[in-house]
């Protein structure tokens, strides 16, 4: 049997996005939430040079870290996601590498506008699991 060494994480940590260019972005740890989420302003899937791309902005303009930049993936999927409020809808799939506390993961995140929500990612389950023991009483202990 393999042995795992978790590491104590809050209720909200900081983040990088080393591939977004985006640091120390505050992250809400759900253990309620299956899959991981990150906030995007656009997302188009577009057709260039006879390839088939996802272009995605990520964050919204109120966010501090937001560069407006676009980002192309070649590999996406679609994946049905259910809401905390019951609501089904679908969403496109990327991974992405999350760095927290120094160690790189490299994870998939489903695509949302989070806009109107308190956090701009949300951390679920696929990534905590055998990585993580969350203190709820904790915040920002990556920093």
């Amino acid at each position: 049997m393999q042995s795992y060494t978790k590491k104590i994480i809050g209720r909200k940590e900081l983040a990088t996005f080393p591939s977004l260019k985006i640091k120390d972005l505050a992250v809400k740890i759900d253990s309620g939430a299956y899959s991981s989420s990150i906030d995007c302003s656009s997302i188009n899937e577009v057709f260039i040079n006879g390839e088939t791309l996802l272009e995605v902005v990520f964050l919204h303009p109120n966010n501090d870290l937001f560069t407006g930049e676009s980002y192309f993936f070649r590999k996406f999927t679609k994946k049905k996601v259910t809401s905390s409020n019951g609501n089904t809808q679908k969403r496109y799939l990327v991974d992405l590498d999350i760095e927290l506390f120094g160690t790189i993961y490299h994870t998939p995140f489903t695509l949302t506008d989070r806009s109107g929500l308190k956090s701009s990612v949300l951390i679920g389950r696929k990534l905590l699991n055998k990585n993580f023991l969350i203190d709820t009483s904790k915040k920002y202990l990556n920093k």
